[in-house]
């Protein structure tokens, strides 16, 4: 039987999708007017999805706090966290929930046929059977509640979403991006937050939440998603039998509403907090926003890709040179957001002052006024289609399964328009268009229809103001105290009796046979065999090259290495330095634009980066290997190319020109930084393991908070830094680029080699040969202990060791461990009961392990809940069902899908890090066949990382001063 016999369901649209070798079906159930999109073809990482249009009607977060509610138990999974459940036993390849302006998704990815129906089967409960009508608890869990523990405590706000949005509510770019969305669409639902205001959010009842569910999350709103290698009839007879036929056809007004242009554009101010003696000045946003049509234009829908690239993101790009040389900001930075339905172009100056708002609008409009009277740059405009055509048809999306980008792309247009779902992933036509137009006026016409003309924009400006956070953190607790005072003695105790009743059912174990109704694998699901390791040993050119034969679709991946064992530590900052500025700095060849554009018209682009690799067989002596990189990918026919670019960028930049320096080091710093505020987490762990590690300490030199201070200390004082720099950047390439100096690693098929020696070889003769001193890297680690004040309202609490050094051993138990803690120990104490948004642990083969909370709360309690981690190891006991899930959750992290550039990577890591076949057989036995007596054994590694006694925050000023006694030193961002 084909898809096409099934009564159930109407077929509306069938296409053949070239591009992405599949074959698409549009279909309607006919009961229920679900509409189904299936996507075949033979890749065995299967996706399903379900998604609602959720146009929020305030700024409550209502859509945000459902999507994670509905997660929280169903009817036929009534435990409270079915999501950790799976997380925990099932070998999924994606598996998570998100929630945008005018939409919410379900996504679930996996390889395993087993595991995915059981991922289809919780997910389509959650959404139309959730828990939340029986227990208001798990709105007051995620969403927001009182807390007030007993009748002598402040009243507080406590809730998963509540404490998420005030973190990133603190991010100045989170303000900007809510901003010009509800300033350029008033009329419309994308004029309130869906994912929540910390402010208005306690204005959301228990009932309006549930209208919610009940307005929203029925099958006549839904758009569900199938991709893959599977059996499509027998799924929709399940889809169909066991959820969809229950379901009558209801009319649902959730259409997105188009916003009319407006006659002339707007401007709009708000302020951001930063810390009480931080500077205002150089700390505006300043952002020029236009709206480009509606997203079901597939042409112009790429085309601005295109010119974003073009105009704005493409180093060298007249809009970011033009603001750059007029001193406008000191970060340009462009975005195109077309995953609405009507797109949003915008030019962002970061660190700029509030009266360079008229110069700013005027730079950007004369600039595109030339542009468009002169011509577009063709050189620019070719290499921002193939720039896009390169990763459209290399489908390489890091660790994300493709039919998940797919299918989120595909919402795209398919949430606007029913009849379009396939407009966007069937691009090929559409670059052929692209291409056929450069040089006809077309891109030029674009920009004054768009740009230009177009009165449908707004120039929003996010303003500093000191101490904003500490401010509304007072007026808040006066108003809750006010709040408290004005209730009664009884409504009081009743608020101490809510909370302890939250408490009571957050704490109350799940019902075993609720627990088992969760499908869980086998450990015979697993496989005892490891992914090969692809490693040859070679000398191509005389030069060392360990090589990849992989299919790779007849693309190159070249990876070139240089030890910088020789660099010594007060170097280190500005082998940092170096690598940003490499590649973005004019060479005797080319202006630094040209450059990028010559890269990205013949290969799909190079890119330098720092590595570090420890070396497993030497773990006392702290061995590690840390390389200067420049990798580079193309087609096989173009990796010529990428051997001369290679060349050109390592041997040829002119290191010397300090303007186009000092700009670079303004937008480190400006990135740093906002890097800083997104993942604060990684930020605190790395810089508590570098008061005792060599190489995270040699890590935090050249991309972490040291590395901060001094760029910055350069851009402030660079008038008389700036010889000394030139000076240790020329000494520095001379002393990393050379021939005895040089590695690579390949991965490519066998045709790929092909002309491999000529290529080396050329490459090797241009590296430098002049004499250098014969140096070497000593690290010295400092035991500091340090809380960071930042404007945020939410804090980064790492807690880190290392274990070996105090006397325990890696075993592959370890891994197991961090599942556990994740979504268990951890999980529920500090983001069910302690409203931190995430929380993560990790153990290294080279004894580095950490604890670290995500945009938490608290600080002083969640070191506390470290602190009980050995004790509950020692006494950790769960049924073999439980132990089963925690391993196959386990091999689900380390058994994931790999696209060919990632295979070479993994395998060239392991050669690098001295880690054997033997090795990861070993590991992966002790994790398949690990007990509960195992996990027992691993408080005494716990231990050992708590030991060490290294701590760092990241966070807000009140929290941090408040444990000061924790600290030996406090500072400010």
């Amino acid at each position: 039987m084909s898809v096409k016999d099934l009564s159930a369901y109407e077929l509306v649209k069938e296409e053949d999708l070239k591009g992405i070798k599949s074959h698409g079906m549009l279909l309607k159930h006919k009961k229920s007017g679900a509409r189904i999109l299936l996507i075949e073809n033979d890749d065995d990482n299967k996706v399903f999805n379900i998604g609602f249009r959720t146009p929020p009607s305030d700024s409550t977060g209502v859509p945000h706090i459902m999507e994670h509610s509905v997660l929280c138990g169903s009817k036929n999974f009534p435990a409270k966290d079915p999501f950790v459940e799976l997380v925990k036993g099932s070998l999924n390849t994606f598996l998570n929930a998100m929630t945008y302006p005018d939409k919410t998704v379900y996504p679930v990815a996996s390889c395993n046929d087993k595991d995915f129906q059981n991922l289809m089967h919780v997910y389509m409960d959650a959404v139309f059977y959730p828990n939340i009508y029986q227990h208001e608890e798990i709105f007051r869990q995620e969403g927001w509640s009182y807390k007030m523990d007993s009748l002598e405590d402040d009243l507080a706000y406590n809730g998963v979403v509540y404490n998420e949005m005030k973190g990133a509510f603190s991010s100045p770019e989170g303000v900007l991006d809510r901003v010009v969305l509800n300033t350029l669409f008033p009329d419309t639902s994308y004029a309130n937050e869906s994912g929540g205001d910390p402010e208005v959010i306690p204005e959301l009842t228990y009932e309006q939440f549930l209208d919610f569910h009940r307005r929203y999350y029925h099958p006549s709103n839904s758009y569900i998603y199938l991709y893959g290698n599977m059996e499509m009839e027998e799924k929709l007879n399940w889809l169909d039998q066991e959820y969809l036929s229950k379901f009558d056809y209801v009319p649902v007004d959730s259409k997105i509403r188009y916003q009319e242009p407006f006659d002339k554009v707007i401007e709009k101010e708000m302020p951001y907090s930063i810390a009480s003696d931080e500077s205002e000045e150089d700390n505006t946003y300043i952002s020029y926003n236009k709206v480009i049509g509606t997203s079901l234009d597939e042409k112009l829908y790429l085309a601005f890709e295109v010119l974003d690239y073009a105009l704005l993101s493409a180093p060298g790009a007249p809009l970011k040179r033009a603001l750059t040389d007029a001193g406008i900001g000191k970060d340009i930075m462009g975005l195109y957001d077309n995953g609405i339905y009507q797109p949003i172009f915008s030019v962002i100056a970061k660190n700029a002052n509030v009266e360079q708002k008229e110069a700013f609008v005027k730079v950007i409009e004369d600039t595109l006024k030339d542009i468009v009277e002169n011509g577009m740059d063709k050189k620019a405009l070719e290499a921002g289609i193939n720039y896009n055509e390169f990763r459209y048809r290399e489908a390489d999306f890091g660790g994300y399964p493709k039919g998940l980008m797919y299918g989120l792309q595909i919402m795209d247009s398919w949430l606007y328009d029913d009849e379009k779902p396939f407009i966007h992933i069937e691009a090929l036509d559409t670059f052929e268009f692209l291409k056929a137009q450069v040089g006809t006026g077309y891109y030029e016409e674009l920009i004054r229809k768009y740009l230009l003309e177009n009165t449908h924009g707004a120039i929003v400006l996010i303003k500093p103001e000191k101490g904003r956070t500490v401010r509304m953190d007072k007026e808040l607790q006066e108003k809750l105290q006010a709040y408290k005072e004005s209730l009664t003695e009884e409504e009081r105790k009743e608020l101490v009796e809510r909370s302890n009743a939250l408490e009571a059912y957050q704490s109350a174990p799940d019902a075993v046979e609720d627990l088992e109704k969760i499908p869980v694998l086998s450990r015979e699901d697993i496989s005892k065999e490891i992914e090969p390791i692809i490693n040859e040993e070679k000398r191509i050119a005389d030069v060392p090259v360990v090589y990849h034969e992989i299919e790779t679709n007849g693309i190159g991946y070249v990876d070139v290495l240089f030890d910088m064992s020789g660099v010594e530590e007060a170097d280190l900052p500005y082998v940092g330095i170096l690598q940003g500025v490499l590649g973005v700095i004019d060479t005797e060849n080319y202006k630094y634009g040209e450059l990028f554009n010559e890269i990205n018209v013949h290969t799909g682009g190079i890119g330098t980066s720092l590595e570090l690799y420890t070396d497993i067989s030497k773990v006392p002596e702290k061995e590690f290997k840390a390389t200067f990189e420049i990798k580079g990918k193309a087609l096989y026919q173009k990796l010529p190319v990428v051997f001369r670019m290679m060349e050109e960028i390592l041997i040829r930049s002119k290191l010397g020109d300090t303007k186009r320096i000092r700009e670079i080091l303004a937008m480190q710093k400006s990135r740093l930084l906002m890097k800083f505020q997104s993942s604060g987490h990684t930020t605190a762990a790395l810089r508590a393991m570098s008061y005792a590690s060599p190489s995270s300490k040699l890590k935090d030199m050249t991309s972490g908070i040291e590395f901060y201070d001094k760029i910055a200390y350069i851009e402030e004082h660079f008038e008389e830094e700036k010889d000394v720099l030139v000076q240790k950047l020329q000494m520095l390439a001379h002393k990393l680029f050379r021939a005895d100096n040089m590695m690579i690693s390949y991965t490519a098929a066998k045709e790929g080699l092909n002309g491999m020696e000529e290529l080396v070889e050329g490459l090797k003769k241009a590296m430098f040969e002049d004499p250098v001193e014969d140096t070497r890297c000593v690290l010295h680690c400092e035991m500091k202990n340090e809380g960071f004040k930042t404007a945020s309202k939410v804090q980064y609490v790492a807690r880190v060791g290392n274990f070996i050094d105090n006397g325990a051993d890696y075993t592959g138990a370890l891994q197991i461990l961090k599942v556990i803690l994740s979504y268990d120990y951890l999980w529920q104490n500090i983001r069910v009961k302690g409203g931190a948004y995430g929380c993560m642990s990790g153990f290294s083969r080279t004894g580095e392990g950490y604890f670290v909370s995500y945009r938490d709360p608290n600080l002083e309690r969640t070191m506390e809940v470290y602190e009980g981690i050995a004790d509950y190891l020692r006494n950790f006991t769960v049924s073999d069902r439980d132990m089963n899930k925690y391993i196959i959750g386990t091999m689900s992290n380390i058994d994931q899908p790999m696209t060919p550039s990632a295979k070479g990577d993994r395998s060239f890591n392991l050669y690098m890090n001295k880690v054997s076949a033997e090795t990861i057989k070993k590991e992966r036995l002790q994790i398949l066949e690990a007990g509960q007596e195992d996990i027992r054994k691993l408080a005494d590694v716990v231990e050992a990382v708590m030991k060490a006694g290294q701590v760092c925050v990241i966070g807000s000023e009140e929290k941090i001063e408040e444990a000061k006694d924790m600290f030996k030193n406090v500072t400010t961002f």
